[in-house]
């Protein structure tokens, strides 16, 4: 192993703080990453790591060491980086965070398409319905459905409004009745979105006229489409982005309830790290992302 590799093996621990740890993120077996380490110790005459039997930690002597060479492997990839782009290469990696609902409906066919043009892209994908909006070392780009960015400390960039619409099952009406104004809701069961599973306050308007809701009294969940399930289902109303209930709508499994009432609309953003230029993969992906969601109908906004 060069003495490169053996720097990525040793910041690898460093931020595991596990030998297992760090051969799983770099895909190598753990004796090797301890036959690393070992060597390297011994090139510099030095201990870098305290060794217990729960978890590996920095010496002094290795976090003066980490914080030396941390910056110049960085720039060491950033120069690779940048050479690669001079010449046209845009291989490499893209981290990737979406939300569960939208990766799984939008993003097979978008890297799908994507990886026919470049395969030489690589992908790591992770859906999680948090909220990521300062990008950081852990991915590369984020996508979010959310409200209108103010985030500061990360580069963004809007591609589309996302509609939402109230909906709930015929059985749920049948039993419960149709709400016919926003105040009406107070008499129904609807489910909240919220990351803890908590209440979730609705703010609806029609012609000029606005109400506040509480949901989640009854049901309350931080899934998106585990919310569509309960609607499908007869469990209550859910509020959700109409590409998600677009097929239920057209084949009558659900109903779009107050239509005259809308909640702000949401966006469809690109979140990158603070970058001065994108690297040509992400640039590239950034822009294949645009022309698949852009007018498409399932994303595209009605109002």
């Amino acid at each position: 192993m060069g003495e490169i590799e053996e720097l990525r093996v040793f910041l690898a621990v460093a931020e595991e703080q596990s030998f297992v740890g760090a051969a799983r993120a770099l895909g190598l077996p753990p004796p090797s990453v301890t036959r690393s380490i070992a060597a390297l110790e011994d090139r510099l005459g030095l201990q870098l790591f305290i060794r217990t039997t729960r978890k590996v930690s920095l010496t002094p002597a290795g976090a003066d060491y980490a914080a030396e060479v941390e910056p110049l492997l960085r720039s060491l990839g950033h120069a690779t980086e940048t050479l690669r782009e001079r010449h046209g290469d845009t291989a490499g990696m893209i981290r990737l965070n979406a939300p569960i609902a939208f990766g799984s409906e939008a993003l097979p066919g978008i890297v799908a398409q994507f990886r026919i043009l470049h395969p030489q892209v690589n992908f790591s994908i992770v859906l999680s319905d948090s909220f990521v909006a300062s990008v950081d070392d852990s991915f590369d780009m984020a996508i979010r459905i959310s409200q209108a960015p103010r985030e500061v400390l990360s580069i963004w960039r809007k591609i589309c409004k996302i509609d939402r619409v109230l909906v709930a099952s015929p059985a749920y009406v049948a039993a419960n009745g149709l709400p016919g104004h926003a105040r009406d809701l107070e008499h129904h069961i609807c489910i909240a979105h919220d990351p803890q599973g908590r209440s979730e306050t609705w703010e609806l308007e029609a012609g000029g006229e606005k109400h506040r809701h509480r949901a989640g009294g009854v049901l309350a969940v931080n899934n998106a489409a585990l919310m569509a399930g309960l609607a499908r289902s007869g469990q209550g109303i859910v509020l959700l982005p109409r590409f998600m209930v677009e097929a239920d709508l057209a084949n009558g499994t659900l109903l779009h309830l107050l239509p005259d009432w809308t909640p702000p609309q949401l966006w469809l953003t690109l979140y990158y790290p603070p970058l001065e230029r994108l690297p040509a993969r992400l640039s590239l992906f950034s822009e294949h992302v645009v022309n698949c969601l852009t007018g498409a109908a399932a994303f595209a906004s009605s109002r």
